[in-house]
Protein backbone atom coordinates (compact mmCIF):
# COMPACT_ATOMS: atom_id res chain seq x y z
CA UNK A 1 0.00 0.00 0.00
CA UNK A 2 1.39 3.39 -0.98
CA UNK A 3 0.74 5.55 2.06
CA UNK A 4 0.86 9.32 1.99
CA UNK A 5 3.35 9.25 4.87
CA UNK A 6 5.31 6.27 6.17
CA UNK A 7 4.78 2.61 5.26
CA UNK A 8 1.49 1.11 6.40
CA UNK A 9 2.12 -2.21 8.17
CA UNK A 10 -1.03 -2.37 10.28
CA UNK A 11 -3.29 -4.63 8.21
CA UNK A 12 -4.40 -6.52 11.32
CA UNK A 13 -6.03 -3.28 12.50
CA UNK A 14 -7.73 -2.53 9.19
CA UNK A 15 -7.08 -3.19 5.53
CA UNK A 16 -7.41 -0.77 2.61
CA UNK A 17 -10.62 -1.01 0.63
CA UNK A 18 -10.07 -3.11 -2.48
CA UNK A 19 -10.82 -1.07 -5.66
CA UNK A 20 -13.07 -3.85 -6.97
CA UNK A 21 -15.04 -3.80 -3.73
CA UNK A 22 -15.50 -0.05 -3.98
CA UNK A 23 -16.73 -0.47 -7.55
CA UNK A 24 -19.33 -3.00 -6.37
CA UNK A 25 -20.48 -0.62 -3.63
CA UNK A 26 -20.54 2.54 -5.72
CA UNK A 27 -24.03 2.12 -7.27
CA UNK A 28 -25.49 1.70 -3.79
CA UNK A 29 -23.59 4.70 -2.45
CA UNK A 30 -24.42 7.05 -5.31
CA UNK A 31 -27.93 5.85 -6.17
CA UNK A 32 -30.96 4.72 -4.20
CA UNK A 33 -30.19 2.05 -1.64
CA UNK A 34 -33.75 1.21 -0.67
CA UNK A 35 -34.69 -0.57 2.51
CA UNK A 36 -34.39 -4.28 1.63
CA UNK A 37 -37.36 -5.01 3.89
CA UNK A 38 -39.65 -2.82 1.75
CA UNK A 39 -42.10 -4.62 -0.52
CA UNK A 40 -41.74 -2.52 -3.68
CA UNK A 41 -39.40 -2.77 -6.70
CA UNK A 42 -36.51 -0.70 -5.23
CA UNK A 43 -36.79 -2.64 -1.96
CA UNK A 44 -36.83 -5.99 -3.74
CA UNK A 45 -33.82 -4.89 -5.81
CA UNK A 46 -31.93 -4.07 -2.60
CA UNK A 47 -33.04 -7.36 -1.03
CA UNK A 48 -31.65 -9.25 -4.02
CA UNK A 49 -28.29 -7.51 -3.60
CA UNK A 50 -28.24 -8.41 0.10
CA UNK A 51 -29.12 -12.00 -0.77
CA UNK A 52 -26.26 -12.22 -3.28
CA UNK A 53 -23.83 -10.90 -0.69
CA UNK A 54 -25.09 -13.44 1.85
CA UNK A 55 -24.52 -16.25 -0.64
CA UNK A 56 -20.96 -15.02 -1.27
CA UNK A 57 -20.00 -14.92 2.41
CA UNK A 58 -21.66 -18.28 3.02
CA UNK A 59 -19.80 -19.82 0.07
CA UNK A 60 -16.50 -18.62 1.53
CA UNK A 61 -17.22 -20.66 4.69
CA UNK A 62 -18.93 -23.56 2.86
CA UNK A 63 -22.06 -22.65 4.83
CA UNK A 64 -25.70 -22.20 3.92
CA UNK A 65 -26.81 -18.60 3.19
CA UNK A 66 -29.42 -18.73 5.94
CA UNK A 67 -26.64 -19.37 8.46
CA UNK A 68 -25.14 -15.90 7.90
CA UNK A 69 -26.32 -13.06 10.16
CA UNK A 70 -25.19 -9.52 9.32
CA UNK A 71 -23.67 -7.43 12.12
CA UNK A 72 -21.82 -4.14 12.40
CA UNK A 73 -18.48 -5.97 12.64
CA UNK A 74 -16.65 -8.75 14.43
CA UNK A 75 -17.05 -7.05 17.82
CA UNK A 76 -20.83 -7.24 17.58
CA UNK A 77 -20.62 -10.75 16.14
CA UNK A 78 -18.45 -11.84 19.09
CA UNK A 79 -20.89 -10.31 21.57
CA UNK A 80 -23.91 -11.86 19.87
CA UNK A 81 -22.21 -15.26 19.84
CA UNK A 82 -20.91 -15.27 23.43
CA UNK A 83 -23.74 -13.43 25.18
CA UNK A 84 -26.48 -14.77 22.94
CA UNK A 85 -25.50 -18.42 23.24
CA UNK A 86 -24.68 -18.36 26.95
CA UNK A 87 -27.81 -16.46 27.95
CA UNK A 88 -30.08 -18.72 25.92
CA UNK A 89 -28.57 -21.89 27.41
CA UNK A 90 -28.28 -20.51 30.94
CA UNK A 91 -31.89 -19.34 30.90
CA UNK A 92 -32.97 -22.91 30.19
CA UNK A 93 -30.91 -24.40 33.00
CA UNK A 94 -28.43 -26.15 30.73
CA UNK A 95 -25.34 -24.96 32.58
CA UNK A 96 -23.58 -21.90 33.95
CA UNK A 97 -19.96 -22.11 32.78
CA UNK A 98 -17.97 -20.65 29.86
CA UNK A 99 -14.41 -21.45 28.78
CA UNK A 100 -12.37 -18.83 26.94
CA UNK A 101 -8.73 -18.35 25.96
CA UNK A 102 -7.06 -15.65 28.06
CA UNK A 103 -5.61 -14.22 24.84
CA UNK A 104 -8.93 -13.56 23.12
CA UNK A 105 -9.90 -10.22 21.63
CA UNK A 106 -11.33 -7.76 24.14
CA UNK A 107 -14.75 -8.13 22.53
CA UNK A 108 -14.87 -11.75 23.69
CA UNK A 109 -13.24 -11.18 27.08
CA UNK A 110 -15.49 -8.24 27.92
CA UNK A 111 -18.56 -10.25 26.96
CA UNK A 112 -17.39 -12.98 29.35
CA UNK A 113 -16.96 -10.41 32.11
CA UNK A 114 -20.57 -9.36 31.52
CA UNK A 115 -21.65 -12.99 31.92
CA UNK A 116 -19.80 -13.20 35.23
CA UNK A 117 -21.76 -10.20 36.47
CA UNK A 118 -24.91 -12.13 35.55
CA UNK A 119 -23.94 -15.10 37.71
CA UNK A 120 -22.11 -17.39 35.29
CA UNK A 121 -18.57 -18.62 35.88
CA UNK A 122 -15.76 -18.21 33.34
CA UNK A 123 -12.51 -20.17 33.05
CA UNK A 124 -9.74 -18.36 31.18
CA UNK A 125 -7.22 -20.75 29.66
CA UNK A 126 -3.72 -19.32 29.74
CA UNK A 127 -1.42 -19.82 26.76
CA UNK A 128 1.99 -21.43 26.63
CA UNK A 129 5.00 -19.08 26.55
CA UNK A 130 4.82 -18.92 22.74
CA UNK A 131 1.12 -18.00 22.75
CA UNK A 132 -0.23 -21.47 21.95
CA UNK A 133 -3.57 -22.44 23.43
CA UNK A 134 -3.08 -26.09 24.35
CA UNK A 135 -6.14 -28.18 23.40
CA UNK A 136 -5.49 -30.33 26.47
CA UNK A 137 -5.73 -27.25 28.69
CA UNK A 138 -9.07 -26.37 27.08
CA UNK A 139 -10.28 -29.93 27.61
CA UNK A 140 -9.25 -29.79 31.27
CA UNK A 141 -11.19 -26.55 31.74
CA UNK A 142 -14.44 -28.02 30.41
CA UNK A 143 -17.06 -29.54 32.68
CA UNK A 144 -20.57 -30.89 32.51
CA UNK A 145 -21.75 -27.34 33.30
CA UNK A 146 -19.95 -25.76 30.33
CA UNK A 147 -22.29 -24.04 27.89
CA UNK A 148 -19.80 -22.50 25.50
CA UNK A 149 -16.10 -22.35 24.66
CA UNK A 150 -14.55 -19.53 22.61
CA UNK A 151 -11.10 -19.62 20.99
CA UNK A 152 -9.85 -17.41 18.15
CA UNK A 153 -8.61 -19.10 14.98
CA UNK A 154 -5.75 -16.57 14.73
CA UNK A 155 -4.71 -14.36 17.63
CA UNK A 156 -5.07 -10.72 16.65
CA UNK A 157 -1.83 -9.63 18.33
CA UNK A 158 0.63 -12.48 17.84
CA UNK A 159 -0.75 -14.28 14.79
CA UNK A 160 -0.60 -17.61 16.65
CA UNK A 161 -3.03 -20.09 15.09
CA UNK A 162 -5.19 -22.41 17.18
CA UNK A 163 -5.55 -26.15 16.71
CA UNK A 164 -9.26 -25.79 16.08
CA UNK A 165 -9.76 -29.46 15.18
CA UNK A 166 -8.46 -30.69 18.53
CA UNK A 167 -10.20 -27.96 20.51
CA UNK A 168 -13.50 -28.55 18.72
CA UNK A 169 -13.29 -32.28 19.41
CA UNK A 170 -12.84 -31.63 23.13
CA UNK A 171 -15.70 -29.12 23.26
CA UNK A 172 -18.09 -31.33 21.30
CA UNK A 173 -17.25 -34.31 23.53
CA UNK A 174 -18.67 -32.26 26.42
CA UNK A 175 -21.74 -31.26 24.45
CA UNK A 176 -20.93 -27.54 24.64
CA UNK A 177 -21.15 -24.94 21.87
CA UNK A 178 -17.97 -23.78 20.17
CA UNK A 179 -17.41 -20.18 19.02
CA UNK A 180 -14.47 -19.08 16.87
CA UNK A 181 -13.43 -15.48 16.31
CA UNK A 182 -12.16 -15.67 12.72
CA UNK A 183 -11.70 -11.96 12.06
CA UNK A 184 -7.94 -12.39 11.53
CA UNK A 185 -8.23 -15.85 9.98
CA UNK A 186 -10.36 -15.20 6.91
CA UNK A 187 -8.16 -15.35 3.84
CA UNK A 188 -5.14 -16.48 5.88
CA UNK A 189 -6.13 -19.95 7.14
CA UNK A 190 -8.68 -22.43 5.82
CA UNK A 191 -12.23 -22.00 7.15
CA UNK A 192 -14.72 -24.74 6.25
CA UNK A 193 -17.65 -25.11 8.62
CA UNK A 194 -18.67 -28.41 7.02
CA UNK A 195 -15.35 -29.95 8.02
CA UNK A 196 -14.88 -28.13 11.34
CA UNK A 197 -17.64 -28.62 13.93
CA UNK A 198 -17.83 -24.96 14.92
CA UNK A 199 -21.25 -23.63 15.99
CA UNK A 200 -20.60 -19.89 15.79
CA UNK A 201 -17.96 -17.98 13.82
CA UNK A 202 -17.33 -14.23 13.68
CA UNK A 203 -16.16 -12.31 10.60
CA UNK A 204 -15.26 -8.72 9.81
CA UNK A 205 -15.23 -7.06 6.38
CA UNK A 206 -12.59 -4.43 7.07
CA UNK A 207 -9.97 -7.06 7.96
CA UNK A 208 -10.42 -8.50 4.45
CA UNK A 209 -10.24 -5.45 2.13
CA UNK A 210 -13.91 -4.67 2.60
CA UNK A 211 -15.68 -1.67 4.16
CA UNK A 212 -15.66 -0.77 7.83
CA UNK A 213 -18.90 -1.02 9.78
CA UNK A 214 -20.08 -4.45 8.64
CA UNK A 215 -19.43 -8.02 9.70
CA UNK A 216 -21.21 -11.33 10.01
CA UNK A 217 -21.85 -14.17 12.42
CA UNK A 218 -22.15 -17.72 11.17
CA UNK A 219 -24.82 -19.55 13.21
CA UNK A 220 -25.02 -23.29 12.55
CA UNK A 221 -28.43 -24.68 11.65
CA UNK A 222 -27.65 -28.31 10.84
CA UNK A 223 -27.56 -30.94 12.24
CA UNK A 224 -28.29 -29.07 15.48
CA UNK A 225 -29.67 -25.57 15.23
CA UNK A 226 -27.92 -23.11 17.51
CA UNK A 227 -30.27 -20.81 19.40
CA UNK A 228 -29.25 -17.34 20.54
CA UNK A 229 -30.81 -14.70 22.74
CA UNK A 230 -30.72 -11.47 20.69
CA UNK A 231 -28.85 -8.44 21.99
CA UNK A 232 -31.21 -5.99 20.29
CA UNK A 233 -34.95 -5.91 19.77
CA UNK A 234 -36.81 -4.28 16.93
CA UNK A 235 -38.11 -5.09 13.48
CA UNK A 236 -37.17 -8.75 13.37
CA UNK A 237 -34.57 -8.59 10.61
CA UNK A 238 -31.92 -11.34 10.35
CA UNK A 239 -34.27 -13.92 11.78
CA UNK A 240 -34.85 -11.75 14.83
CA UNK A 241 -31.20 -12.00 15.84
CA UNK A 242 -30.09 -8.60 14.59
CA UNK A 243 -32.94 -6.14 14.03
CA UNK A 244 -32.41 -2.93 12.10
CA UNK A 245 -32.24 -1.87 8.47
CA UNK A 246 -29.53 -3.79 6.66
CA UNK A 247 -26.88 -1.36 5.25
CA UNK A 248 -27.02 -2.41 1.62
CA UNK A 249 -23.83 -0.77 0.37
CA UNK A 250 -21.71 -2.17 3.20
CA UNK A 251 -23.19 -5.65 2.92
CA UNK A 252 -22.64 -5.64 -0.84
CA UNK A 253 -19.06 -4.58 -0.16
CA UNK A 254 -18.53 -7.44 2.30
CA UNK A 255 -19.90 -9.93 -0.20
CA UNK A 256 -17.59 -8.61 -2.91
CA UNK A 257 -14.60 -8.63 -0.56
CA UNK A 258 -15.13 -12.26 0.42
CA UNK A 259 -15.69 -13.35 -3.17
CA UNK A 260 -12.38 -11.74 -4.10
CA UNK A 261 -10.74 -13.20 -1.00
CA UNK A 262 -11.63 -16.68 -2.22
CA UNK A 263 -10.25 -15.93 -5.68
CA UNK A 264 -6.97 -14.47 -4.40
CA UNK A 265 -6.34 -16.87 -1.48
CA UNK A 266 -3.36 -18.69 -2.97
CA UNK A 267 -1.76 -15.59 -4.44
CA UNK A 268 -2.27 -13.72 -1.18
CA UNK A 269 -0.66 -16.51 0.82
CA UNK A 270 2.41 -16.62 -1.43
CA UNK A 271 2.74 -12.84 -1.26
CA UNK A 272 2.35 -12.73 2.52
CA UNK A 273 4.81 -15.54 3.18
CA UNK A 274 7.42 -13.92 0.95
CA UNK A 275 6.95 -10.56 2.68
CA UNK A 276 7.07 -12.11 6.13
CA UNK A 277 10.31 -13.97 5.34
CA UNK A 278 11.81 -10.72 4.08
CA UNK A 279 10.62 -8.84 7.15
CA UNK A 280 12.07 -11.40 9.55
CA UNK A 281 15.38 -11.51 7.70
CA UNK A 282 15.76 -7.73 7.77
CA UNK A 283 14.69 -7.47 11.43
CA UNK A 284 17.11 -10.19 12.47
CA UNK A 285 19.96 -7.96 11.34
CA UNK A 286 19.07 -5.32 13.93
CA UNK A 287 19.95 -7.62 16.82
CA UNK A 288 18.14 -8.05 20.12
CA UNK A 289 14.73 -8.68 18.55
CA UNK A 290 12.47 -11.14 20.38
CA UNK A 291 9.61 -12.95 18.66
CA UNK A 292 6.32 -12.82 20.56
CA UNK A 293 4.53 -15.85 19.21
CA UNK A 294 5.30 -18.80 16.99
CA UNK A 295 7.29 -18.95 13.77
CA UNK A 296 4.50 -20.97 12.14
CA UNK A 297 1.71 -18.51 12.86
CA UNK A 298 -0.48 -16.68 10.37
CA UNK A 299 1.72 -15.18 7.62
CA UNK A 300 0.31 -11.68 7.97
CA UNK A 301 1.25 -10.94 11.62
CA UNK A 302 4.65 -10.64 13.27
CA UNK A 303 4.85 -9.47 16.87
CA UNK A 304 8.31 -8.52 18.16
CA UNK A 305 9.92 -6.95 21.21
CA UNK A 306 12.85 -4.58 20.75
CA UNK A 307 15.19 -5.25 23.66
CA UNK A 308 16.98 -2.43 25.41
CA UNK A 309 14.48 0.34 24.65
CA UNK A 310 11.61 2.01 26.49
CA UNK A 311 8.21 1.34 24.96
CA UNK A 312 6.87 4.89 24.90
CA UNK A 313 10.15 6.23 23.54
CA UNK A 314 10.10 3.60 20.81
CA UNK A 315 6.55 4.47 19.78
CA UNK A 316 7.46 8.17 19.59
CA UNK A 317 10.65 7.46 17.63
CA UNK A 318 8.78 5.57 14.90
CA UNK A 319 7.09 8.75 13.69
CA UNK A 320 4.64 8.08 10.87
CA UNK A 321 5.47 4.39 10.49
CA UNK A 322 2.06 2.70 10.80
CA UNK A 323 2.41 -0.28 13.13
CA UNK A 324 0.66 -1.19 16.37
CA UNK A 325 2.82 -0.42 19.39
CA UNK A 326 2.63 -1.59 22.99
CA UNK A 327 -0.96 -2.70 23.36
CA UNK A 328 -2.06 -3.70 19.89
CA UNK A 329 -5.84 -3.56 19.29
CA UNK A 330 -6.48 -2.08 22.72
CA UNK A 331 -6.89 1.58 21.92
CA UNK A 332 -7.43 3.67 25.02
CA UNK A 333 -5.90 1.06 27.31
CA UNK A 334 -2.88 2.49 29.13
CA UNK A 335 -1.52 -0.89 30.22
CA UNK A 336 0.56 -3.34 28.22
CA UNK A 337 -1.03 -5.99 26.02
CA UNK A 338 -3.10 -8.54 27.95
CA UNK A 339 -2.05 -11.12 25.36
CA UNK A 340 1.68 -10.62 26.01
CA UNK A 341 1.11 -10.55 29.75
CA UNK A 342 -0.76 -13.85 29.55
CA UNK A 343 2.24 -15.28 27.68
CA UNK A 344 4.47 -14.31 30.62
CA UNK A 345 6.13 -11.30 29.04
CA UNK A 346 7.23 -8.77 31.69
CA UNK A 347 5.71 -5.31 31.34
CA UNK A 348 8.88 -3.61 30.02
CA UNK A 349 9.02 -6.09 27.14
CA UNK A 350 5.28 -5.93 26.52
CA UNK A 351 5.51 -2.13 26.35
CA UNK A 352 8.46 -2.33 23.92
CA UNK A 353 6.63 -4.69 21.57
CA UNK A 354 5.37 -3.98 18.08
CA UNK A 355 2.85 -5.76 15.90
CA UNK A 356 3.74 -5.51 12.23
CA UNK A 357 1.01 -6.84 9.97
CA UNK A 358 1.12 -7.35 6.23
CA UNK A 359 -1.39 -7.39 3.42
CA UNK A 360 -2.11 -7.64 -0.26
CA UNK A 361 -0.97 -4.11 -1.13
CA UNK A 362 2.30 -4.10 0.87
CA UNK A 363 5.47 -4.03 -1.24
CA UNK A 364 8.97 -5.32 -0.55
CA UNK A 365 10.23 -1.73 -0.67
CA UNK A 366 7.81 -0.74 2.10
CA UNK A 367 9.03 -3.63 4.24
CA UNK A 368 12.61 -2.52 3.75
CA UNK A 369 11.79 1.09 4.60
CA UNK A 370 9.89 0.07 7.72
CA UNK A 371 12.80 -2.01 8.99
CA UNK A 372 15.28 0.77 8.20
CA UNK A 373 13.21 3.20 10.27
CA UNK A 374 12.91 0.73 13.13
CA UNK A 375 16.65 0.02 13.06
CA UNK A 376 17.47 3.72 13.18
CA UNK A 377 15.10 4.26 16.12
CA UNK A 378 16.57 1.30 17.99
CA UNK A 379 20.14 2.58 17.50
CA UNK A 380 19.25 6.04 18.84
CA UNK A 381 17.43 4.73 21.89
CA UNK A 382 19.90 1.98 22.74
CA UNK A 383 22.78 4.46 22.79
CA UNK A 384 21.41 5.76 26.12
CA UNK A 385 20.01 2.50 27.50
CA UNK A 386 21.46 0.84 30.63
CA UNK A 387 19.52 -2.29 29.71
CA UNK A 388 21.20 -2.45 26.31
CA UNK A 389 24.61 -2.04 27.90
CA UNK A 390 23.92 -5.09 30.07
CA UNK A 391 22.71 -7.06 27.07
CA UNK A 392 25.72 -5.98 25.05
CA UNK A 393 27.97 -7.17 27.88
CA UNK A 394 26.56 -10.66 27.37
CA UNK A 395 24.01 -10.80 30.19
CA UNK A 396 21.06 -13.03 29.22
CA UNK A 397 17.87 -11.18 28.34
CA UNK A 398 15.92 -13.27 30.85
CA UNK A 399 18.18 -11.99 33.63
CA UNK A 400 18.08 -8.38 32.45
CA UNK A 401 14.27 -8.43 32.37
CA UNK A 402 13.90 -10.67 35.46
CA UNK A 403 11.69 -13.23 33.76
CA UNK A 404 11.62 -17.01 33.84
CA UNK A 405 9.88 -17.08 30.47
CA UNK A 406 12.32 -17.92 27.65
CA UNK A 407 12.83 -15.03 25.25
CA UNK A 408 13.50 -16.44 21.78
CA UNK A 409 15.41 -14.11 19.51
CA UNK A 410 14.07 -13.81 15.99
CA UNK A 411 15.52 -16.55 13.80
CA UNK A 412 18.85 -15.48 12.34
CA UNK A 413 19.30 -12.88 15.06
CA UNK A 414 22.52 -13.03 17.04
CA UNK A 415 23.12 -12.08 20.63
CA UNK A 416 24.05 -8.37 20.94
CA UNK A 417 27.67 -7.74 20.09
CA UNK A 418 29.93 -6.87 23.01
CA UNK A 419 30.95 -3.25 23.41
Amino acid sequence: MAAESGPYLDYAATTPLDPGVLAAMRPWLEGLAANPSSDHPPGRHAAAAVSTARVRVAAFLNAAPEEIVWTSGATEADNLAVLGAARHQYGRGRGDHVVVAATEHRAVLSACEALEREGLSVTRVRPDADGTIDPAAVADALSERTLLASVAAVNNETGVTADLDAIAAAVKARGALFHVDAAQAAGRVALDVQRLPVDLLSLSAHKCYGPQGVGALYVRRRPRRVRLAPLLHGGGQEGGLRPGTVPVAQVVGMGAAFARLAEEARADERHLRALRARLEQRLAGIGGIVRNGRADGSPHILNIAVLGVHGEALAAALGDLAVSAGSACSAGSPGPSHVLRAMGRPDPIAHASLRLSLGRMVTAAEVDEAVARLAAAARRLRAFSPLWRRLSAGEPAEAVYATATPLALLEGCREPAHG
